[in-house]
């Protein structure tokens, strides 16, 4: 998809172009495609001094590298794969955090025609093992992040035949990263992929059963990019005639690039783009948020909104500390709510623009502030290029204003392929089948998240499927709640779930995490049900408020309702003696 040029607007608004826009795109899928060479190898002979990543770690080290150095840093590792046995699909591991040498891997990777697979660093052995073997991954790239555990997990992993070490995990795999490319002459001969070829595989975090890996061809990040350049108010944005160089865009984004959020919502699309992205090697923290974007005057980011309801709460006026350049700010993996919204809006000058998708179907549903308008607490409508309704258990489309689950039809407005959608479960056809209503050239797949489409098309988040509950009778969104609660000054996270109720059925419980300096007690209690009844339905005020130090999360920031709530029926079953 060629690359939009227009002018960002700020904390503003423009007029409303959707209806245009969505009608007239029409997807350009080559026969073949390669994320490598997209990414990679064009821009290493259009632009080879141009900066390609911005790496930074904690410990103050940092640095940057080239397109024509990325490219020679994989087709080195290309030449080592290879001597290491690594053939067309064949799975890779790479288990490292946002580092130089995991842009390398990546572009390696596909090169060979190989599937890449990352792994989170933060995955303990028991997970790393179930994911390798599954995989049936040969070899795996490690760093000092997750060396332990991928040791300890080996031990299980008979089909794991190669560990390559990098960085501070150099001497502890069979080869280490350094010395392994420096030995070998690079292999610039790259396989030739076909567009539906796979890439990636990635691991999603079910609320049940064993993981499932999603196999994502090449041709996806083409069905990214629409959602990706909306999102970030027409990335790139070349400047225009008068503008500084300086205002050039800059990509960061906390989101790991072990998952989708950070890999094919951030690394990959601005590298499609030939732009930096900056490599954060560290903990997320607010102020180390704010002084990346300060120092490197990042223009485009991807905050998640625990990221963000954590910013707001440590600087309510940021601007005044920090000099941002900021013009677009995507947030996704939970509803984000109208109290974050007016935060971005006021106090970074950026209109917000919330998106939806997940890993099977990504970047799919969201908001352009640039060419439609933003509604606060609204997921936005179905990006250029894809077509959404939400569908009843029988896989019709559910009337304006009626709750149903959100799914993504194989064809787009136009009746074309939607190059987004992933080629299926890795062995496992049932879930597969699962995933889809409808013939299989014709079908709905199912997102698993509940939501209300209104009459100008924007969609409404109410929460996971499986995350909806009623109690006495009423049918609750936790979402709504949980950002109620948010606009009271003393909390900064919150998470709703049912409580077991013998009369009932289940009440109304949240999980309060406190800003700092303010102490959980009964007044508390007491001013936050308040705060929520004067401003929600009388049903849906929390009965039960326990204060917590942490809520419990996944690896990509989404919060982790099922353990709360089953810790709730737990204790109901021990009091109850069931």
């Amino acid at each position: 998809m060629p690359a939009p040029n227009a002018t960002g607007r700020g904390a503003g608004q423009g007029p409303d172009r959707y209806a245009e826009l969505h009608a007239g795109f029409h997807w350009q899928v080559p026969r073949h495609f390669n994320i490598a060479e997209a990414c990679c190898a064009r821009w290493a002979r259009r632009t080879p001094d141009a900066v390609a990543i911005h790496w930074a770690r904690e410990d103050g080290r940092r640095g940057r590298l080239t397109y024509a150095q990325l490219q020679v840093g994989s087709e080195r590792l290309a030449a080592v794969l290879a001597a290491r046995g690594v053939r067309r699909g064949d799975r890779v591991a790479i288990v490292m955090p946002q580092r130089v040498e995991t842009a390398v891997a990546h572009m390696a990777v596909y090169r060979l025609g190989a599937v890449a697979m990352p792994l989170s660093m933060l995955f303990g052995p028991e997970a790393l093992a179930f994911r390798l073997n599954d995989s049936g991954a040969r070899l795996a790239i490690v760093d000092e992040t997750a060396v332990d555990n991928l040791t300890a997990a080996r031990a299980d992993c008979p089909g794991l035949e190669t560990v390559l070490a990098v960085g501070a995990a150099a001497g502890r795999g069979d080869l280490d990263w350094d010395d392994a490319l420096a030995a070998v002459r690079p292999r610039r001969t790259a396989v030739r992929t076909a567009a539906d070829d796979p890439a990636v595989l990635i691991y999603t975090s079910g609320t049940t059963g064993p993981p499932k890996g999603a196999l994502i061809p090449h041709r996806a990040l083409i069905g990214n990019l629409t959602g990706f350049v909306c999102s970030q108010n027409w990335y790139p944005h070349t400047p225009a005639r008068g503008q500084q160089r300086d205002d050039a865009p800059v990509f960061w984004s906390p989101a790991d690039w072990a998952w989708t959020g950070g890999l094919m919502d951030a690394l990959l699309p601005v590298l499609y783009f030939g732009r930096p992205i900056v490599a954060w090697q560290g903990r997320f923290t607010p102020d180390a948020a704010f002084a990346l974007m300060q120092r490197y005057k990042v223009t485009h980011s991807f905050l998640f909104p625990t990221a963000l309801k954590a910013m707001m709460k440590a600087e309510p006026e940021p601007r005044r500390r920090w000099k941002l350049r900021l013009r677009a700010i995507m947030s996704a993996g939970e509803a984000v709510g109208d109290a974050v919204f007016v935060w971005t809006r006021d106090a970074l000058g950026v209109t917000l623009n919330e998106m939806f998708g997940q890993t099977e179907i990504n970047y799919v549903v969201g908001n352009c502030a640039l060419h439609w308008p933003a509604r606060p607490g609204s997921m936005g409508r179905p990006y250029p290029g894809h077509r959404v309704a939400v569908i009843d258990d029988e896989g019709k489309e559910c009337p304006r204003g009626t709750p149903g689950d959100v799914a993504v039809h194989r064809r787009d407005v136009h009746g074309h392929p939607d190059p987004v959608f992933f080629l299926g479960y890795w062995h496992n056809d049932p879930a597969t089948r699962a995933k889809y209503t409808g013939d299989p050239g014709d079908s709905w797949c199912r997102t698993g998240d509940t939501a209300v489409m209104d009459a100008d098309g924007y969609l409404w988040y109410q929460g996971r499927s499986d995350d909806m509950f009623k109690a006495a009778g009423y049918r609750i969104g936790p979402s709504e709640v949980e950002n109620c609660l948010v606009k009271h000054p003393a909390v900064a996270n919150a998470a709703v779930v049912p409580k077991p109720d013998a009369e009932r059925g289940a009440v109304v419980k949240a999980y309060v995490v406190l800003a700092p300096g303010f102490v959980g007690d009964d007044a508390l209690v007491a001013s936050l049900q308040q705060h929520v009844r004067g401003r929600l339905a009388p049903y849906e005020y929390p009965k039960e408020i326990e204060f917590i130090d942490a809520l419990p999360m996944t690896t990509t920031g989404k919060v982790q309702r099922r353990v709360l709530r089953l810790q709730e029926q737990a204790r109901f079953d021990a009091h109850s003696g069931t």
